[in-house]
């Protein structure tokens, strides 16, 4: 069973194996909350958070179920936690992963020391693998989420932001199968109970979410989201339990909204998080999280295991959810200098043209007329208004 006394052995057991996270002011995300802060675990041992119960679920095992070997299902993070623990404790270990897991995570997994075993399909299809594996070879299953040994090593990070921010009011914390938030919740409402506790899913992702809302585990027909670590069918039972008794609140953010909330904490803050680690402070930023003005509130980052191929993506879509770019059509016709004109004017307005296309066979348009597509680098959105003004005014046409 989850106790507070497992929580505290737990953050006794991990003095020597994780880090003590800092927790920072980043008042400058939120127009809502001056008094954000950010609990870094993606600056984590192995980058994520899950290395906390990975490690304590491993360190109480049995001397025959250590000599069996450990197999464990991940997205990425779990993985890499086991592989650590078990390369530590000089256990042998298996790791599911899901087929779209990222390379950096793939990889890193293997770095640790892990035998690695992908998985076509999402995390619930791994985990079926790990299972099928588990008794056909013996090995000892660690659950990503739904163990008490791994929710109390998770717990941790509560009694950490308590010692940090002991009057705190609220903590946000993102929602896959719920191990985060089962341990964090637990922990928090038994030592300050006023302190409220919200749950974040991914919009394409929302099993927690649905169960809690309908009082009963659901599982989703598919999952579609960014946040990879977030990308789970169906929540656990003992964390379905303990987060209709200790969460105040789940809200779901859209992906484009965790997009804008990763390059926010890059650029402001400095932070590199991947998308499950971004939904808190997406939440918060987009209004989803109610009653923070005027109060203490805490995002925790849970990882920053992102692939650089993907951030790339999500950084270009988080510019445009932003206004920070912007694609405008212009119908004109089709002489010289009309390309020049425009570049003033986008110019005069103190943007950047990126780049530039050019179509004149639209078989709606005159034969003498075509549409020239820019790209710009801007400020915001009144920005861009400014500038769709300004060619307004000077006679073109945007659609």
């Amino acid at each position: 069973m989850l106790t507070i006394d497992k929580i505290y052995d737990a953050s006794n057991v991990l003095k020597e194996v994780v880090r003590n996270t800092d927790m920072i002011l980043a008042s400058g995300l939120s127009d809502r909350c001056d008094n954000l802060y950010l609990k870094t675990e993606n600056l984590q041992v192995t980058g994520s958070f899950k290395v906390r119960g990975a490690y304590y679920k491993i360190s109480r095992l049995s001397q025959e179920e250590k000599n069996c070997g450990v197999i464990a299902c991940s997205a990425g993070n779990h993985a890499q936690g086991v592989a650590l623990a078990a390369t530590r404790c000089g256990i042998k270990s298996v790791i599911c992963l899901p087929e779209g897991a990222p390379i950096s995570k793939v990889e890193a997994t293997k770095r640790y020391g892990a035998e690695v075993c992908m998985v076509k399909g999402v995390y619930d299809d791994a985990y079926n693998k790990a299972i099928e594996l588990r008794d056909e070879k013996g090995y000892t299953f660690i659950h990503p989420f739904d163990d008490p040994d791994v929710i109390a090593g998770q717990g941790t990070i509560g009694l950490e932001i308590i010692e940090q921010l002991p009057d705190v009011d609220a903590v946000v914390v993102p929602i896959g199968g719920g191990g985060l938030i089962a341990g964090v919740a637990y922990l928090i409402k038994h030592l300050r109970p006023q302190c409220k506790i919200y749950g974040v899913q991914a919009a394409g992702a929302p099993s927690m979410v649905n169960s809690v809302h309908d009082n009963k585990i659901e599982t989703l027909d598919s999952v579609n989201t960014i946040a990879d670590g977030i990308k789970v069918k169906t929540p656990g039972d003992l964390t379905f339990e303990l987060c209709k008794k200790y969460v105040d609140e789940i809200v779901t953010v859209s992906d484009d909204e965790v997009a804008a909330a990763i390059l926010t904490l890059m650029e402001r803050q400095k932070i590199v998080s991947e998308g499950a680690g971004a939904v808190p402070v997406a939440a918060v930023m987009f209004d989803k999280i109610p009653d923070i003005k005027n109060k203490k509130v805490c995002c925790i980052v849970s990882g920053g295991n992102i692939d650089v191929t993907i951030l790339s993506r999500v950084i270009e879509r988080g510019l445009k959810m932003n206004g920070r770019t912007a694609d405008i059509t212009i119908a004109l016709s089709d002489k010289p200098g009309q390309l020049a004109a425009v570049s003033a004017i986008v110019a005069e307005a103190g943007a950047n043209v990126v780049s530039v296309s050019y179509a004149s066979t639209d078989l709606d348009m005159n034969i003498t007329d075509c549409y020239l597509r820019i790209s710009v680098e801007t400020r915001d959105f009144e920005h861009i208004e400014q500038i769709k003004n300004a060619l307004k005014d000077a006679g073109f046409e945007v659609a």
